[in-house]
């Protein structure tokens, strides 16, 4: 049974769909109003080696806060959706990435549980229209649609663009991780999650 699935989320602010397939080999079709935003989320999807097809615009008149909470919210949804009950998955995933200079720790639990966490600092503000703060916000909506306890470390590094690649290709490979089924049964002393 393939493990996929297509969320489409339309508010004032927003407008987003994505489809992912969870077994796929990391082909992407990726559309949103920053460049360096477009280019994280297509670094996710090859090194997670997911589908991706994801069609995102939104108020950036205003600034990009909406568009990137709300691609983290759909993109959670449409990969809670895709696990289906979740059963016989790896659960939790980590993964340290390093890119250059730059060294970035992510790790993930499946749980049924949002939480987001990201310590250190980015040394630039800004990259393109991206403001590097947008990273927070991106991780907590991430988190909400994927119930999802979500952890980035940024260990060390000099630019804040190998920095916060680094976390989307270290998102990509612990997620991956953590999606791959090794067993029949949910894992979880609950029962379910």
């Amino acid at each position: 049974m393939a493990r996929e699935a297509c969320v489409v989320r339309q508010t004032r602010e927003t407008q987003i769909r994505c489809t992912i397939n969870l077994d796929g080999s990391g082909k992407y079709t990726v559309e949103t109003p920053s460049g360096f935003f477009t280019h994280m989320l297509e670094s996710f999807a090859c090194h997670g080696r997911f589908d991706l097809d994801l069609a995102v615009q939104g108020d950036v008149h205003v600034d990009l806060h909406h568009t990137v909470e709300d691609t983290g919210l759909v993109l959670g949804m449409a990969i809670d959706r895709a696990l289906g009950e979740r059963t016989g998955i790896e659960r939790a995933g980590f993964w340290l990435f390093p890119m250059d200079e730059a060294l970035t720790q992510v790790a993930i639990d499946l749980g049924g549980r949002p939480f987001s966490v990201v310590r250190g600092n980015l040394p630039q503000t800004h990259l393109g229209n991206f403001s590097t703060d947008l990273v927070h916000d991106f991780l907590y909506g991430l988190s909400v649609g994927l119930r999802a306890n979500v952890h980035v470390h940024f260990l060390y590094g000099r630019s804040a663009h190998h920095l916060i690649e680094a976390m989307f290709k270290g998102l990509g490979k612990a997620l991956r991780s953590a999606v791959r089924v090794t067993g029949e049964r949910v894992p979880s002393t609950k029962g379910q999650i």
